[in-house]
C-alpha cells in the first residue's frame, strides 16, 4: 500500500462502458470530461467481443473463446470472435491515444476479474469454468499474463500515463456464497473458499507491480475486507446498495488507506439531482463513521453507479460531467 498511497487519483472518473459504437467520440467525451482521470472506454453496443466478457476473453494468453448460443465458450484456437475482440480493443486504444497526446496523469483501464470471468466462460461441456478448480487456475494465470501485456501496450502508447487497473468483479459475492447457477439452472456451483478466492485475486492484482488496482462491483454486499487483503488499492461500488452492515469494513478500509470509488450518479437515463445532493449520502456516511471531513477528497473518487452502456449518449455525457461537479462540491464543502 505504501507505493499505491503515493498514486495521485483524480476526483472523478467513469466506470468503463459507454453507449454507442464510435470509439473516437467516446474517447473524446471521456478525455474532455475527465481531464485529470480519463479511462479507456468500452463500447459493448458494437456486439460480441466489445462486451466486457468478450473484450477480456480476447486478452487471454494461450486460451481462446468463441461465441456459442449459450454465451462465451473456451476453445483450442483463436477464431473470428477472438480476432474481432482484439481488433476492437486496438481501435479503442488508437482513439484514446489520439486524444491523450502529451497526457501526464492517472489513466484507468478495465478488464473482468478472474472470478467473474470464471462464471461467464464455459468449458467444452457447457458448464462454467467455475465448476473446475484447475480451469479456474489456468484462466487466472492466462488473464494475468494478458493483463500484463495490455498494461505494457497502453503504457507504450501513452507514456506519460500512470496506469490504474480496474478489475470488474460483479459476480464475486455470488461465487463466495455458492449462488452461481449451473448450466441446467437446477443447482448452484459450490462456494469457492474465501482464501482461494483471495489468493487468486492477489495473484492477478500482482501483475500491475507497484501500480494500483481498483476492484469494481455494482452488486450488493461487496466483500471490502477480502479485497483489501488481496491488495486492492481502491474499491468501486454502487453507493445506493450500501447498508449499515458495511460501515465497519468501510471505516477500516478508509483508515487503512483504501480509496473508495463511490458510484453516486445513476447509470440509467433520468433526472439528475444538484451536484451537492448527489454526494450528500457520502457526507452522511462520513459523519456516521466518525471520519474527518478533511479526508473526503483524499479518500473518495466520484463515479456513476455502474457502466453507462444502457444510457442514451446525451445522458451519458451529462452523467459524466455531473460526476466532476459532484466531486468538486465534495472537495469544496466536505461537511
Amino acid at each position: 500500500m505504501s507505493e499505491n498511497s503515493q498514486f495521485r487519483f483524480g476526483a472523478a472518473t467513469g466506470v468503463g462502458s459507454m453507449p454507442g459504437g464510435d470509439a473516437r467520440e467516446a474517447a473524446k467525451t471521456v478525455t474532455g470530461t475527465f481531464e485529470d482521470f480519463p479511462f479507456l472506454p468500452e463500447l459493448p453496443a458494437r456486439g460480441p467481443g466489445a462486451d466486457m466478457i468478450g473484450r477480456t476473453a480476447g486478452m487471454l494468453v494461450e486460451l481462446y473463446a468463441r461465441v456459442e448460443p449459450s454465451g462465451w465458450r473456451l476453445g483450442d484456437r483463436p477464431g473470428r470472435d477472438t480476432r474481432r475482440a482484439r481488433a476492437w480493443l486496438g481501435e479503442d486504444l488508437d482513439a484514446l491515444e489520439e486524444f491523450t497526446q502529451d497526457y501526464d496523469g492517472p489513466l484507468k483501464v478495465q478488464a473482468v476479474g478472474p472470478w467473474t470471468l470464471a462464471t461467464a466462460l464455459e468449458l467444452r461441456n457447457g458448464e462454467a469454468a467455475l465448476s473446475d478448480p484447475g480451469a479456474c487456475r489456468d484462466l487466472a494465470a492466462s488473464l494475468a499474463e494478458g493483463l500484463r501485456l495490455h498494461l505494457a501496450e497502453t503504457q507504450r502508447r501513452i507514456p506519460g500515463a500512470r496506469l490504474l487497473l480496474q478489475l470488474d468483479e460483479p459476480s464475486l459475492t455470488a461465487v463466495l456464497r455458492g449462488q452461481v447457477r449451473t448450466a441446467s439452472g437446477y443447482r448452484t456451483h459450490r462456494a469457492v473458499d474465501r482464501q482461494v478466492a483471495e489468493a487468486t485475486l492477489r495473484d492477478v492484482i500482482g501483475v500491475h507491480g507497484d501500480g494500483p488496482v481498483v476492484v469494481h462491483s455494482c452488486a450488493p454486499d461487496v466483500p471490502f475486507a477480502l479485497l483489501r487483503r488481496a491488495g486492492a488499492a481502491a474499491v468501486s461500488f454502487d453507493f445506493s446498495l450500501l447498508t449499515e452492515r458495511d460501515d465497519g469494513a468501510l471505516g477500516e478500509a478508509v483508515e487503512g488507506g483504501t480509496r473508495l470509488f463511490t458510484g453516486v450518479v445513476p447509470a440509467a437515463d433520468g433526472p439528475l439531482s444538484d451536484p451537492a445532493g448527489s454526494v450528500m449520502g457520502v457526507r452522511t456516511l462520513w459523519r456516521r463513521l466518525g471520519l474527518s471531513p478533511g479526508l473526503l477528497a483524499e479518500a473518495v473518487t466520484v463515479t456513476p453507479a455502474c457502466g453507462l452502456a444502457g444510457a442514451s449518449p446525451e445522458y451519458a455525457r451529462r452523467a459524466l460531467a455531473h460526476c466532476v461537479r459532484a466531486a468538486r462540491s465534495l472537495a469544496d464543502n466536505p461537511e
